[in-house]
């Protein structure tokens, strides 16, 4: 059932299974998945070559750094604005990210969707879990469509949904898995407290667990009576 007036934020280390959670929530509930890490891979594929901020950028989120706070915002606003706009509900799996991204956005989103139709997931992972995961992670090049960790998806090449060639990212290998991790500690982490602070009920989830058993409670724990 379509829901245009839901915002679902999901928080998560890498490798926690926001991406995967996002699309059978938007799925569930007629939700655009809002990638913001998509978003980031488009600006940097279609940036002007000259554009020296642009290529700093982009060199440092190779690294696993954050792209730069004021600069997501603003890619992110833009988006969200579009989205109301059209009457459409949201699902976020990577922002915000920062305190200074909650801080900005939270206002926004409250004044285009409603506090009372906001809602926090805080899915907890354990640092050598999401090094364990994301470094047997694969994606779809075209719609960056997860491809589960299962024995019967190992040897697939191809996207069972668009067709399009599986491909690991460029950030997915042990060490910079380990800085993005330190990263969402330093930086992402702070983001469910600040929401707590602000009076938001922040839903706490094992993301250890089966991806059916992790949405399952998602869907008991959000209560939207579906």
């Amino acid at each position: 059932m379509a829901d245009t007036k839901k915002i679902i934020i999901l928080v998560g280390p890498p490798g926690s299974g926001k991406g995967t959670q996002a699309e059978m929530l938007a799925d569930k509930f007629g939700l655009f998945n809002f990638e913001t890490s998509k978003i980031i891979e488009e600006k940097f594929k279609n940036a002007d070559p000259s554009d020296e901020v642009i290529a700093t950028e982009k060199e440092n989120w190779k690294l696993g750094k954050l792209v730069t706070p004021e600069l997501v915002f603003e890619w992110i606003i833009d988006r969200v604005k579009e989205l109301a706009s059209e009457g459409k509900g949201i699902v976020f799996s990577g922002s915000p990210r920062t305190l200074f991204e909650v801080e900005n956005e939270l206002p926004i989103f409250e004044e285009l969707y409603g506090r009372e139709n906001i809602r926090a997931v805080n899915i907890k992972l354990t640092e050598g879990e999401s090094v364990k995961r994301n470094s047997k992670r694969r994606i779809c090049e075209k719609n960056r469509h997860p491809i589960p960790n299962f024995s019967e998806f190992e040897n697939i090449t191809k996207c069972p949904k668009d067709d399009s060639p599986v491909i690991t990212r460029l950030l997915d290998n042990a060490e910079t898995i380990k800085i993005r991790y330190q990263t969402y500690l330093k930086e992402t982490e702070p983001v469910p407290a600040f929401l707590r602070e602000k009076g938001y009920n922040v839903l706490e989830i094992n993301g250890e667990q089966s991806i059916e058993k992790v949405f399952e409670d998602i869907l008991k724990q959000l209560d939207y009576g579906q």
